[in-house]
């Protein structure tokens, strides 16, 4: 498999730096949502690692996307 099929596959997991770049957030930011909650869903591969699906995150970013202010998330 190519490197670009495998990066547009939405099953493709990436790491916390690519997900935070994805989202146009800090790696921090990312850390805070996972404690606290309300950020994408994400996959704890050990006690230290996470990975962020390719999917999860578009739908977290889809979830979000209104067409006015008024709309409520």
């Amino acid at each position: 498999m190519h490197t670009s099929s495998i990066s547009n596959d939405p099953d493709t997991l990436v790491d916390e730096r690519e997900a935070a770049s994805i989202l146009c957030y800090s790696v921090r930011a990312l850390q805070n949502w996972r404690h606290r909650g309300g950020g994408p869903r994400f996959v704890k591969v050990s006690s230290r690692s996470v990975r962020y699906r390719r999917a999860d995150l578009m739908r977290w970013i889809e979830e979000r996307t209104v067409a006015h202010t008024s709309q409520t998330i």
